[in-house]
């Protein structure tokens, strides 16, 4: 099936696509509203409005009275149909799909987990390679568990969204590097639209997550907004002037990998005393074995435990706090971002992390970088698929991304 927007969409160009994500981001809006933030006539919003009206990816609400002194008619604001279509989402773990319906308003109507036979769990260095067939195979089989628990989705549903850990090619649809997953440039987008008939859409799992906040969520109104997750791995995102940066290569965010101390660990990438080697999930748990002598602890009793008062573990957790927070403050003082948002599994134990996270951020952000909002949030799996749902409802307006 060829990587290309639908052609029942009513989404022809620049102006109908601008008109139709104010709308779908800022909605419910009026004309008049859109109209002075695309700078153009309420006639040429109401012209531009009206194919995406008939194609019922829009409707008109009740009539509302203005209030300004001398606004003239009540306005019926636009709003979008969340039912016209439905997005299929899939996060690839390193031993799980996590996959997600939803509809144009990337509200999660149905999930579901698919383990992929022969995954190996993957919590630190990347392992041996998994099989691209196998991994489309059980995207698939996912994708049709999803797509079978109500007749609409079926009918209504053409574009499917892929989150990834690594480097991928969203205008190509390739994964050029992914280290968890032992893959290097794998045709990935074109393999899964082959298998599922629905038009793919590949991205990084962090910008993902950036654009579902972008669209739908924290980003929202911001000038400019950075994403950091701390989980497995620890990366970020930057979106500025209303679009993602890429990067001239693709490689954009990799905050994971700014070296935080210089004698820190090794990291799986081959640099010494990455932020990802100091306070991703693997090296928080090696840190409290070694700590405690406890070679078979686990991340949660460690949480126990820490909660519990034990100091030494306490103090392990801190320590990973100010490694993030130290982190943070890099983003704040290199991207200036008007909201930072934090998220991530990695953010379970944040009452374990918040004040060493904070006084880290405050004491290393420079001047006023340091009054960026700064909103920090645990994260479920779901919402990855979430991520990548919402970059296929974008294909739905921008096709090439």
């Amino acid at each position: 099936m060829p990587r290309s927007q639908d052609p029942g969409t009513p989404i022809t160009g620049p102006t109908a696509a601008a008109i139709f994500t104010m709308v779908l981001t800022l909605g419910p809006v009026s004309r008049v509203d859109l109209a002075r933030l695309a700078g153009l006539s309420p006639a040429a919003v109401t012209k531009t409005a009206r194919p995406l009206i008939d194609a019922g990816y829009l409707k008109e609400l009740a009539p509302v009275e203005r209030t300004a002194p001398g606004a003239g008619r009540p306005a019926s604001p636009l709003a979008i149909v969340p039912e016209r279509e439905y997005f299929v989402g899939i996060k690839i773990t390193g031993d799980d799909l996590i996959g997600v319906v939803t509809d144009l308003g990337a509200r999660v109507v149905a999930a579901r987990h698919h383990p992929v036979p022969g995954f190996d769990v993957r919590t630190d260095a990347p392992g041996a390679p998994m099989e691209p067939a196998d991994v489309v195979a059980a995207i698939a089989a996912l994708v049709t568990e999803l797509l079978d628990q109500h007749p609409d989705f079926r009918q209504r549903a053409r574009r499917l969204g892929v989150a990834i850990p690594g480097d991928a090619d969203r205008d190509t649809g390739t994964v050029r590097y992914s280290p968890f997953l032992g893959w290097r440039d794998v045709p990935l987008a074109a393999l899964l639209e082959e298998a599922t008939g629905l038009t793919t859409t590949l991205e990084n799992d962090v910008k993902a997550l950036a654009v579902a906040e972008q669209w739908f969520g924290e980003g929202i109104g911001a000038s400019s907004f950075a994403l950091v997750t701390v989980g497995t791995g620890i990366g970020s995102a930057f979106v500025a002037n209303g679009g993602l940066i890429s990067g001239a290569f693709g490689v954009s965010g990799e905050i994971g990998h700014v070296p935080i101390g210089i004698e820190g660990p090794q990291c799986h990438c081959g640099a010494m005393g990455c932020l990802e080697a100091l306070a991703s999930t693997q090296a928080l748990i090696t840190e409290a074995r070694r700590a405690t002598g406890v070679e078979d602890l686990t991340i949660s009793q460690a949480v126990e435990r820490a909660r519990s008062g034990d100091q030494v573990l306490r103090k392990v957790f801190g320590t990973v706090g100010q490694a993030i927070g130290l982190g943070l403050a890099v983003v704040a003082n290199l991207f200036g971002p008007e909201r930072l948002v934090v998220s991530g599994e990695g953010l379970d134990a944040y009452d374990l992390l918040e004040e060493s996270i904070r006084e880290a951020f405050a004491a290393q952000a420079y001047g006023s970088a340091g009054r960026c909002g700064l909103i920090i949030r645990p994260l479920p799996f779901e919402e990855w698929a979430r991520g990548a749902a919402a970059v296929a409802v974008q294909s739905l307006v921008t096709p090439a991304g």
